[in-house]
This record gives C-alpha cells, structure tokens and sequence, in this order.
C-alpha cells in the first residue's frame, strides 16, 4: 500500500476505536518481505511512545507512530509498540525472509478486440521499493522512468515474460516489444481464466523478479449510475451482505446500510448500483436482507420478495418467473470455481432460493423451478410426523452438483432445537438425510459454509460459535479456544459473530463485529486469536481477489470503500511463533497440476505425492474421494529414511474397466458410468501453521467436449469459399425418389472438397484433436455415409478379404433393421458387432463389401465409372470403447476425369439418324452411279453404233 493509501485509510480509522497497529509494505499482497523490504509501522491510537525493536532492525523515527523499519538479517524480529498506561500493546513476531526475489511484473490489460475475444497485455518490471505510487496501486496506464530503464536492462540480459494458463496448460509469448513494455495478446476464456506471468532466470542484481499470478476472463456488465435513482441498502446498522462470482472473484456485490457497490476489479473501481424511484417504498429500499451477483444481473431480497436489477431494468419476480410472492428467506450461489462438470446432459441450475417450507433451483435466464416442499421431503426421508420441520438454510456443498439443506426440528419448540443436514444431488434427483445432528438453541439462526474439499464437510455458526463435521459428518464438534469452551464472543468482549470466510488453502478465519479475528484450518478442531489488525468501529468484510489472496474491505459512513491486503501467511506465523506450534511435516508436494481432469473410455489419472517429516513421527498421505462409484483405484507406497527425516511417496491411479461392446443398453450403461468425483490428497496430520496442506481437484468421467475428430487432408483455407447449387439424380439416391435432389453445398459447414479423379481410391484416416491442438490418429474402426442419401460409392474390401466369419454389418442391413430411425442413428456404437466370430451374427455372402474402416485395413472408397459428382461424407467412431462422446466428422469428396453415361433416348434418335443417313448415301450412291454408267457405257456405245450404222 502506497503512503497516499495508508494516510487516506488511517483518516477513516484513527478516529474511534481501541488502539491497534497494523504493517505495511509496497509489494502487493505482501509479494516480498525480505530483508531488502521496507516495512511501514502504523500505530492507531493516543498512548504511544516509541518503538521496540530489535537490534538486526532500524526504525527511521522510533518515536513516530508512523515510521519506517527495515531488517539487515533474515529471521523473526519481535516488533511492537512502547505504550504509555498500565496496559501494554501486543507484539508480533516478523518473520522476515532472505529472498532473493526483489522485483514484480505489472500487467495492465489494454482494449478489447476481435469482438471482446480477446485482449492485449502491456507488461514491464518494477522494483517495489523504487515505483510509481500508480504502480503501486495497481492503476498505472503506463510503466514509470524507473521502471522503464529497470525493464530494458532485464531485456537486454534475456528476460522476456511468457504468460501460462492454469487449466488448459497453454503459453503466450510476447509479440513486440515497445519502451520498455512487452505486449502479449491473449483469448478471453471463461474456463481458463487463472492465468500467471513468468520470466527467464535472469538476475539484476542478484534479484530475481516474482512469478504474477492473475484472473483474465469477461467482465461482468457493471451496471451504471444513473441521476435520479435512489440507494438500496441493508437496514441501518446492519453488518455488511456481499455477494461474487466463483469463478471471478474479483466480481463482487456489496451492499452496506448506505449504499449497494459493485465492483470487477476487486474494488480498485467500483459503482454504486441504485433502483428507480417509485417502485419501492422507503422501507422497503432500506431493507435489504440478501444478494446474489449473477452475469447478467443482482438478485436483491427485500421483505421475502425477490428482484432483479439489470442494466435496463429493475423488475420484482413472482409468479409470473414461478417463485412466491413473499415468504422468502435466502438467496445463495455456488462459491467454489469448478469446470468441465456439466457432463449429464441436464443443465445445472445456478442459484438456490428458499422460504421455510420450500426451494426453488434459478436455471437461466430467469427460470424457477420448485424442487422440493417440507411435507414431501419429510415423506421422502421418513422423518417422524411429530414436530416442526423447517429449511433453516441452503448450500452448494463443495461438490458442484450438490446442495445441501440445514433443517430445524424441535418437538415442544420452546428451548432447543435440533439440526439436521439432507444433501441433494442435481444428478440423481436424490434427497439423502446425513448423519449429522446438532442441538441448538431454539433462537438461534445457523449459518452454513462447505469448505474447498473432497468430501462433505460444513462449517457451521451462529452468533458464539462455531461448529464444525468433518469426514463426511462422521466428526462434529464445537471450535474450541485456549479458554472460554469455545464461546467466541466472551473472548471478542462480547461481540457476536459477524462471518466466517473460507479460501481455496483451507484458511478460515472468523470475523466478529468489532473485527476480533479467529483463525483456524480445515480439519482442525480449535482456533487461535488473531492480532488486531481494524478498529471496532469500521465495517469489513474479507473476500478473495483475482489472484486468491485475502484482502479486506472498509466500507465508511459516508459511502467511501477501501481495500486492503491482509497478510493472514504473516500473521498466522507471528501467533505460532507465540504459541510454539509448529507443522508436523516439512514437505508435502504431488504432481497435480490441473484443478480438473477428465477421463474417457480407456484413459487413466495417475499422479503421485510426496511427504517428508521428521523420522518416528508416523505420518502418511491419504486419498479421498468423493462421488459415485464409477472408477477403481490403485495405489503404491514407498518408503525412504535417511539423516532423522522420513520420505513416503505414494502412486494413485484412477481408471476405468468396463466393456461396451455388444451390451443389451449401451446408453443406459454409459450413464451409469459417468459422472463427477471430487478428489483429496493430503497429509494424515497438519496443523493450523502447516502451509497449504491439501490438494482438491475433480475427475469428471465422461465426454470432453474440447475433443473432436477430423478427417487428415482437408482444411478450410485451400480453396475460395463460395457456395453452390448441385444436382443428384434420383437414380443414385438410396431411397429412389421420384425426383432428382437439388442440393446446396455449404462452403462453411463442409470446408473445401477434396477433388480425386475416379480412377483413384480414397482411404479416410481420422484424428483426434482438442482445443489445444492435434493429439492422435484415430485406429479404431469407423463408419461413413453420404449425408445427402447418395449410395453409388462401393469399397474396395470384401467381408471376406476382410477376415469375416460371419456376414458383417452393413449400412442396408442396418438401415432395414432401424427404420423407424433415420439413416444416421440406425448405425453406430450403440448396436456394434464385429463379424470375427462364428458366435456373433450369422453366415452370408461374405463377397459383399465391408463397409467399416480404421487406420490398418486398407479398406477405400471406391467411385463409379459412369460418372462424375460431389459427395459429402460423414464419419463416426463406430468402436464402442473408444469414447464417451459421439465423435463425428465431416468432409467432401469431388469426383472428376469420367464420361457422363448418354442418355437412351438419344442413344436411338442418333442410331436412327445414322442409320438413316447411311441408306441415303446408299440410295445417292446407286443413282450416282447409275449417271456414272449411263455417261461413259451405255452412251458411248449407243453413239458409236449409230455412227458405225450411218456409216454403213
């Protein structure tokens, strides 16, 4: 945090409120803390009088509450404030590092081009220690003189950044290079948005520069101020309500008891989102109790009422979008970002809405179902008739097909009642009561979150304390304390509590109102006290920005947001340090490096992960999951010891066994095997101090729709796009219409056609690609068929040079066996048999074509004689264990080189004019030759008689 920002925030803070002392440094999220840091001492309140300090560090002005520390030697350097009175201010212990990491990448995202597709990046370096104050907050249009030379020195050594995405695994590398700036152009991709910045090990200095790791996908539509409209807040006094997206975190919606704030850039910038005047009361605009951020708007809960704000519109849902007119009582989205889980072919809702005896699932745009009533689900469950049941709260569980139900029970209703947990599956539509119970008081209102997990684990609180059920609700307890058996608010001076916030690493921290701070780590059963960080008098809330860490949000009186990093690795040190607690482990790493994986038919997952701890402390790696019964699992465990330390490293393989070919119901049995698994590796022990200790990912076994298959050899840039009109005849037709087929050739759908001279064969060989490029050749067998009806094509296979037993299947014998289906779905996986088995089809005329394909049996297509003409073709994976998608490709075949067959008619018109032509010349002939005889015989000797006589 720049000077600016400190002076700006202890303005709003420094005037009420118990007195406290906060850190700060120029690195964002507290980047680099090392002993080339300059750490800035805050102290809020009357009383000081100096600092303490040890020797190894140097304070600039040790009698300023607002000063300058700096720590020549590596360690934890005990820091805190010399106080006047009888009470002494808290120290911290700094863990202060010896890194050699001293400079950062600054990302500033440019213009939207190619249609909002895609971005451009302006990147440079920067030494924290030596920017820009628009640098360090993060708002500079362009790099700093400091930065400027800092950048072309690393360039001129060989340094160059190349962003890497998380989930896809993809790199960008930069495309010129402009005043000490790279530029990176970049696709936008809602489901690869985690992206990180990375550089050459190149050093300057001896300091290297620190890895960046950032969100980029498309931002929410934000929707504008405009004049005239009026606040729509919580009800005075109330705590903060905030809403964002899971898989952009740095999307929020806040709304405070003066104002509701959105913000996409985790409020850096932010707007003040206002209805219209006169469709709400003032009551009513002043009583929000619940929000929900979608993409296309703000679902705001005004007095059991749900609406709708967008950008052009502000709108109160009811009957007409199929939710009550009042009664209800929350609102609630998923939290966790999951991708690729939208294997099932239903679609997914988006949001939960519930009153006390019901619950409606959002699917989009704004559509509302009722899933599910109490009466119903007391039935469904076989809960006893006797008492009252009620929804106290919904969830998305950590599982992103799931939703899980908080009800209340109580028998006389007056003193306690108890808890119960139902968790629903958006897969089975199966409603299933979980071992879990818990009795509270009858008043109290229970507030759920499942934690970033494998299997069902819930953080539960209300205003004292907190509960939680781990292991799949097999361990419940209550969060223990040093003192106070777990009753937050005697040791928060009475304040109740406010939220508990969860991230990705299994952090949680608990937040009273008065900013008392608790924290503990998933799978632990107690929390520990944080250092004072906020006065008990400004609002804050935590939230996650777009590079996953922590940070804070002060909301002031008069409608001014503020955000602050919160270093929770720090603090969380400074209090170990205190406690002496320690990580039973020194080393837990694995191999995963995708959040989400996906299998197919005959793929397996294996990866491996390690632990390293001191020797006789007897800690292992456990793998869980969570989900159907759908893969196998295999494992392998090996053991070293060497010098006092323990190495275990454990091999997991996930895969699949099951065989398609020939099944009574091939999609029933594809069904049954897909589906979705949450996966957990971790240590067997870990403590609250143990750095990221878990690793969650999911396995989604199924279709990967970035798969699809091509035919080799064809593209769509080799020719000029244009599309045309060509006609079939109907004598080449497989149905043998009464007319010829007028067909036009769409140049976009079918790409350029492959022109191939009759005399040649055609043997198709299909690969497989994903959105990140060629993976491999197709060799297994597959079908084509002319989309047009055409069938005057043959192969040059027969069955029996193929090596059948039995007569093969073929498109005809198909096509008679499926009629009621059309030509394209009466063959395919679903009813493949092979013919290489005297077991499986029947005897026939093996000197038929073989009409199946694949990469080895050299089996082509073969043209008639007869004529020329144009084909597309459509290919499908006809092997049964090749995939779990229906992969199919298209392409098109042009024949030239032939004579067109003449038509009959003419045939005999033109044998009939020859013909008659030939007895003309005949007949011409004959009197030709007839004169021919006449004048040189029968003349001459007429006249020579006739001479010889007058002569006489």
């Amino acid at each position: 945090m720049s000077a600016q920002g400190v002076a700006v925030l202890l303005s709003w803070m420094s005037c009420c409120g118990s007195a406290l002392w906060r850190y700060y440094t120029n690195s964002p999220n507290y980047h680099i803390f090392s002993t080339r840091t300059t750490i800035k001492l805050e102290y809020e309140g009357t009383s000081f009088s100096e600092w303490s300090v040890p020797a190894t560090c140097s304070v600039k002005n040790k009698k300023s509450p607002k000063t300058e520390l700096r720590c020549s030697s590596p360690g934890i350097h005990i820091i805190k404030p010399v106080v006047t009175g009888p009470d002494p201010e808290e120290e911290r212990y700094l863990s202060v590092d010896s890194s050699h990491t001293c400079f950062l990448w600054y990302c500033k995202v440019g213009s939207f081009f190619h249609n909002l597709n895609q971005v451009l990046l302006t990147i440079w370096i920067y030494d924290p220690e030596n920017a820009d104050p628009n640098e360090l907050l993060q708002n500079a249009n362009e790099p700093s003189l400091n930065s400027i030379v800092l950048s072309k020195q690393l360039a001129s050594l060989g340094q160059s950044p190349t962003i890497h995405t998380f989930l896809k695994r993809k790199s960008y590398f930069p495309h010129g290079k402009v005043n000490g700036t790279w530029r990176i152009s970049l696709p936008l991709v809602a489901d690869d948005a985690l992206k990180e910045i990375k550089g050459n090990k190149v050093a300057f200095q001896d300091c290297f520069i620190e890895d960046y790791l950032f969100l980029l996908t498309f931002p929410f539509l934000t929707i504008p101020e405009i004049p005239g409209f009026l606040p729509v807040t919580s009800p005075r006094g109330s705590q903060l309500i905030a809403d964002w997206n899971s898989c952009f975190p740095s999307g929020v919606v806040l709304v405070a008891d003066m104002e509701t704030f959105q913000t996409n850039d985790s409020f850096r910038t932010w707007t003040r989102i206002r209805v219209p005047p006169n469709i709400l009361t003032d009551d009513e605009r002043h009583n929000v109790s619940d929000v929900n951020l979608y993409w296309s708007g703000i679902f705001f809960l005004i007095n059991g009422i749900v609406y709708f704000r967008n950008l052009t519109a502000f709108t109160r849902l009811g009957n007409n979008e199929n939710l009550p007119e009042g009664g209800i009582i929350g609102l609630s989205s998923r939290k966790w970002c999951w991708s690729k889980y939208k294997l099932k072919p239903n679609i997914k809702s988006h949001m939960v809405i519930w009153t006390r005896e019901e619950i409606y699932l959002g699917y989009p745009p704004l559509r509302f179902v009722k899933i599910i009533t109490i009466k119903k689900l007391r039935k469904i469950l076989n809960m006893p008739a006797a008492g009252v049941l009620t929804i106290q709260d919904v969830k998305y569980t950590g599982h992103p097909l799931e939703i899980a139900l908080l009800l209340n029970h109580c028998i006389t209703c007056t003193t306690v009642k108890r808890l119960y947990i139902v968790i629903y599956s958006e897969v089975t539509k199966e409603w299933v009561l979980q071992d879990f119970e818990l009795d509270v008081a009858i008043d109290s209102v229970v507030t759920s979150r499942f934690p970033y997990a494998s299997i069902s684990e819930v953080i539960l609180w209300d205003k004292h304390r907190v509960y939680y059920s781990y292991h799949n609700f097999t361990v419940t307890g209550v969060l223990q304390t040093p003192t106070e058996s777990g009753n937050l608010s005697r040791l928060a001076h009475g304040s109740v509590i406010s939220t508990v916030f969860t991230d990705y690493y299994g952090n949680i921290i608990v937040k009273m109102e008065n900013n008392i701070m608790f924290f503990f780590k998933i799978y632990t059963t107690d929390a520990v006290k944080l250092h004072l960080w906020t006065n008990n008098q400004t609002k804050s809330l935590f939230f996650l920005n777009a590079s996953g860490k922590i940070y804070l949000i002060y909301v002031f009186d008069d409608g001014t947001i503020y955000p602050q990093d919160y270093p929770v690795r720090l603090e969380t040190q400074s209090i170990a340090s205190k406690t002496k607690e320690k990580c039973p482990f020194i080393i837990f790493h694995h191999n995963i490096m995708y959040i989400s994986y996906v299998l197919d038919k005959g793929h397996y997952l294996s990866f491996w992960a390690q632990i390293v701890y001191p020797e006789n402390a007897g800690l292992y790696i456990t793998v869980e999951s969570y989900g159907p019964d759908i893969l196998k699992k295999e494992s392998q465990v090996l053991y070293e010891i060497a010098s006092g330390y323990c190495t275990k490293t454990i091999t997991v393989t996930f895969y699949q066994t099951v065989d398609y070919e020939a099944v009574k119901d091939y999609f029933t049995l594809q069904n049954k095997n897909t589906g979705l698994l949450v996966v957990r590796v971790r240590p067997s022990e870990y403590t609250k101090m143990c750095p990221a200790a878990q690793k969650v990912f999911q396995v989604a076994v199924g279709c990967d729709f970035s798969k699809f298959i091509a035919v080799k050899g064809f593209d769509r840039k080799s020719c000029r796009w244009h599309d045309f009109f060509y006609i079939i005849k109907k004598s080449y037709l497989r149905d043998r219409p009464s007319k010829n087929l007028r067909v036009k050739y769409d140049w976009k759908k079918y790409g350029c056609p492959l022109r191939l001279n009759f005399k040649e064969k055609f043997h198709p060989v299909l690969q497989l690609y994903s959105d990140d490029g060629y993976i491999e050749d197709v060799d297994v067998n597959f079908i084509v068929w002319e989309i047009h009806g055409r069938d005057d094509y043959s192969f040059n296979n027969t069955m029996k040079t193929s090596g059948c037993l039995n007569e093969a299947q073929t498109w005809n014998s198909m096509h008679k066996l499926n009629k009621h289906l059309p030509l394209e779905y009466a063959w395919g996986p679903e009813n493949y048999n092979h013919c290489f088995s005297y077991a499986i089809g029947k005897p026939g005329d093996l000197n038929q074509p073989y009409e199946i394909i694949n990469k080895s049996n050299h089996n082509h297509l073969v043209w008639p004689m007869q004529h020329t003409g144009m084909y597309v073709f459509r290919a499908k994976i006809l092997d049964p264990n090749y995939s779990f998608c229906n992969l199919t490709a298209i392409f098109a075949i042009e024949i030239y080189g032939t004579i067109s067959s003449p038509n009959g008619d003419l045939v005999i018109a033109f044998l009939f004019l020859l013909m008659l032509l030939f007895f003309s010349i005949l007949v011409l002939s004959y009197f030709h030759y007839m004169r021919i005889y006449r004048q040189y015989i029968y003349a001459p000797i007429y006249k020579t008689r006739r001479i010889k006589d007058q002569e006489k």
